[in-house]
């Protein structure tokens, strides 16, 4: 495969990130294909449409359909990259993914856009707050969430390389940086350090990340040490990391932009307690209700999902 170039300083959405890695590769691969489900537009394939149109399928407003047709296009050979919106591609279509893709080993990068509370006021019946748990319950799909354009560039890119199920998840807001140089070693399954720390350690995933750094900027200002973790990957978890913070820092915190219930929470938890790891706890993320009307941003600040929440989650587990 030809070398893509990933060296971004952030500041766009992820999505525009994976489509333009997406072009790269599509550029010097034919076997690249992109299938939508009249998605184009908000996952930001048009400019791939126009580049590359015998390199894209549309099968209109039919989810379970997209996967299908992904699933029979790789069993023939193609990298597909099947991309619909996170709420409803993990629920219309969730027993084409078990089967046609997870079942059947077709290797398909399930791709969820606008996930999370992405689109905002549009209500519960538009959040994905299920995808992490329903998706961890099936065997032979990675389940990963990326946190900034370096990562969104990375897991697209390793993705295509992937030989098997792989469910990436992104959301529309522009997203910073999380470091000054992108030279971490990226792959799935290894989560990666973004701030050191002993006193406490942030565990987070995709766009929560940013503000988990920001928790930790602050709690650093009050002389608190608190290591930040972005845990892009939920499946398989790092668990050689988790046990390793678990045992040099003093208590943990989880954010997610998913219920509080089967996601990266959980399943730090779960592995936590099974390997006798006891350390203060808390998950952050939505509970258990229909979340309230407003922008991402609103409702991230609602939940606490924000610098101040996090740092207060924090402060109160040392306390």
């Amino acid at each position: 495969m030809a070398h893509v170039e990933t060296h971004t300083n952030g500041y766009k959405p992820n999505q525009d990130i994976f489509s333009e890695t997406l072009q790269q590769l599509a550029a010097s691969d034919r076997d690249i294909i992109a299938v939508t489900s009249d998605s184009r537009g908000s996952g930001k394939l048009v400019p791939f449409g126009n580049k590359f149109p015998k390199q894209i399928v549309e099968v209109g407003i039919a989810e379970q359909n997209l996967v299908g047709v992904a699933a029979g296009l790789a069993s023939a050979g193609k990298k597909v990259f099947a991309v619909s919106p996170a709420c409803f591609l993990t629920a219309r279509a969730l027993e084409q993914i078990k089967n046609d893709v997870a079942y059947s080993d077709n290797p398909v990068t399930v791709v969820g856009i606008s996930a999370g509370v992405s689109y905002g006021a549009l209500g519960s019946t538009h959040h994905s707050l299920h995808d992490f748990a329903a998706l961890r319950a099936i065997n032979n799909i990675t389940v990963v969430a990326p946190a900034d354009n370096f990562e969104t560039a990375k897991a697209t890119i390793l993705a295509a390389q992937t030989n098997s199920p792989v469910y990436l998840r992104f959301g529309k807001k522009v997203m910073p940086a999380l470091k000054e140089a992108n030279d971490d070693l990226f792959e799935f399954g290894k989560g990666r350090l973004i701030k050191e720390g002993s006193d406490a350690a942030i565990i987070a995933c995709g766009e929560t990340v940013y503000p988990a750094l920001e928790a930790a900027r602050k709690l650093t200002e009050e002389g608190i040490r608190a290591a930040v973790v972005s845990m892009h990957t939920i499946k398989p978890l790092d668990t050689e990391l988790l046990a390793q913070l678990a045992t040099q820092c003093k208590a943990i915190v989880t954010v997610e932009e998913h219920s509080m219930y089967g996601g990266l929470g959980e399943a730090c938890a779960a592995y936590l307690m099974q390997h006798n790891l006891h350390k203060p706890f808390a998950i952050m993320g939505i509970p258990d209700e229909y979340t309230i009307t407003g922008s991402q941003t609103d409702i991230f600040n609602h939940y606490g999902i924000n610098k101040d929440g996090i740092a207060a989650r924090v402060r109160n587990l040392l306390n």
